[in-house]
């Protein structure tokens, strides 16, 4: 695809934060064109559509027998196929681990990336706890970071009960607030999870995802002025004079390279693979790739006992066709006094004839770890990795505090779980491997001055241009314990404005 006249906003990354800056603007310009590069190929019959709400009965089965396992690591890391080459042609789009698509990844083996139109938002699990205390950017007003939260919310569609309490939940609910409320901050005890989850006029519950969010994404022709670029990914951004003039794209399945031209540039290709086209653009700030943060993520399942939490498990509604969670309930962290976040989504379990014969709580403690710059992505300039894109080593080491405080969780997972039911942790508990929350942060982190230890600014400009930006969960400069994708869609919002007063 040539452009010889330029769009006037280029989004490389069709994500949840890419569909989010491209309402953003449209919603304040509706004259602007705007390109979307999607970076993989479409699953199902619909661009950006979350694989839980698509109607095609195989697409949709091959989801959810991973994901009801209620365990992450089932459903990342499927293998590509032995034809994988310079353009990935012909491998299936989905969930990768970054040693299968070739990079050097044995310092954090279950970092995962999304190979497919719509990023990880057609596979996200949707749930959007609120960032807090420590957890917030220092550098961002009070007042500008609550109004961004807000709105970061409202594209998200957040539910603060998507799942409505049964009889069980509110039985598990009263058994752990005994454990955390008491030190936990005001309003922080044990409650429902906010999810991107919202019932359709049928009541099926529907997963935001980039088509919600911006459904010209999904819906090719409702919006004349916006063009998405399927089985595409952009591998340079052109720049001249500290101006982003547009991207250099390969056609994934031909190899055919074409130039997207554009006054504005926002890339949003997720925290590992923003940081590898600005290298492999030669846009190369010494924080580049530095400060990869994650959180451990410390997985594990109870069998909850009715007698001792006082409900009737003959009476609870089995999973339906669509969804196996029954609950979905959050513990914050308080910071210091309560550091754990807790996230249980809970399952009735059924027999052959779908008669409830247990309750399981899935009981999943995220760790703060410590924001260390050697951390980082290391990118070549030799070597290419399976996508063409510069071939990356990943060095990544917890600290001597952070295994401190892995161990604190692991006894306090085992104190809570003990409330709930019968609880081994040598056979009901596993820390995933690195990498394995997804919730990759810091590689563009953003910071209020150019020394050096960020890549753009408050308003997601990276340093030394004008018209170029990033989104995502690669700009959060804080070490988060919730779930990124809340926090992460603020940088999208700023990103989004900042293009809007530019286009003006």
């Amino acid at each position: 695809m040539h452009t010889p006249e330029p769009a006037d906003l280029l989004i490389v990354g069709s994500g949840l934060m890419g569909a989010a800056v491209a309402r953003c603007v449209r919603e304040q310009r509706p004259d602007a064109r705007i390109v979307m590069i999607a970076g993989g190929p479409n699953v199902g019959p619909i661009a950006g559509q979350h694989l839980h709400d698509v109607t095609d009965p195989d697409v949709w089965d091959q989801y959810n027998k991973r994901v009801a396992s209620g365990v992450q690591a089932f459903y990342t890391g499927v293998a590509p196929t032995a034809e994988t080459g310079a353009t990935m042609r012909g491998v299936t789009p989905g969930m990768y681990h970054l040693s299968s698509l070739g990079e050097a990844a044995d310092e954090m083996p279950s970092a995962s990336v999304a190979w497919n139109a719509g990023g990880m938002g057609i596979h996200w699990t949707a749930a959007t706890p609120f960032p807090w205390g420590s957890e917030i950017n220092p550098h961002i007003a009070p007042d500008e970071w609550e109004q961004d939260l807000n709105r970061a919310a409202q594209l998200l569609r957040v539910n603060p009960e998507a799942y409505p309490q049964t009889e069980a939940g509110a039985a598990v609910v009263r058994a752990l607030a005994a454990h955390f409320d008491p030190r936990s901050a005001p309003g922080r005890g044990v409650q429902d999870m906010p999810m991107a989850v919202n019932a359709d006029e049928t009541g099926l519950k529907i997963r935001t995802s980039p088509f919600v969010i911006f459904p010209p994404i999904g819906a090719p022709g409702i919006d004349g002025r916006f063009t998405l670029v399927p089985d595409t990914i952009a591998t340079s951004i052109l720049h001249e004079n500290g101006r982003a003039i547009g991207a250099e794209c390969r056609d994934i399945e031909t190899g055919a390279l074409s130039t997207v031209h554009a006054r504005q540039v926002v890339v949003c290709a997720d925290t590992v693979r923003t940081p590898q086209l600005l290298f492999a653009s030669g846009i190369r700030p010494d924080a580049l790739g530095r400060y990869l943060n994650e959180h451990f993520f410390l997985t594990g399942i109870v069998d909850a006992a009715p007698d001792r939490l006082g409900f009737d498990l003959t009476t609870l509604e089995p999973p339906t066709d669509h969804e196996w969670a029954s609950d979905c309930l959050w513990v914050p962290h308080s910071d210091a006094e309560q550091p754990f976040q807790v996230h249980l989504m809970n399952k009735v379990v059924v027999d052959d004839e779908k008669r409830p014969v247990g309750y399981g709580v899935g009981i999943e403690y995220y760790i703060r770890t410590e924001i260390q710059r050697d951390n980082r992505l290391e990118f070549s300039d030799d070597e290419v990795d399976a996508t063409g894109m510069p071939r990356i080593t990943v060095h990544f080491r917890y600290s001597d505090a952070d295994r401190a405080n892995l161990e604190l969780a692991r006894a306090d997972q085992a104190a809570a779980a003990r409330l709930l039911g019968d609880f081994d942790p040598e056979t009901q508990s596993a820390v995933l491997g690195a990498g394995g929350s997804l919730h990759l942060t810091g590689t563009v982190r953003m910071g209020r001055v150019d020394d050096g230890t960020s890549v753009c600014d408050l308003d997601c400009r990276v340093w030394g241009f004008d018209n170029l930006f990033v989104a995502g969960n690669g700009v959060i400069p804080t070490a988060l314990v919730c779930n990124s994708t809340l926090t992460g869609m603020t940088t999208a919002v700023r990103a989004a404005a900042a293009v809007v007063r530019a286009l003006a």
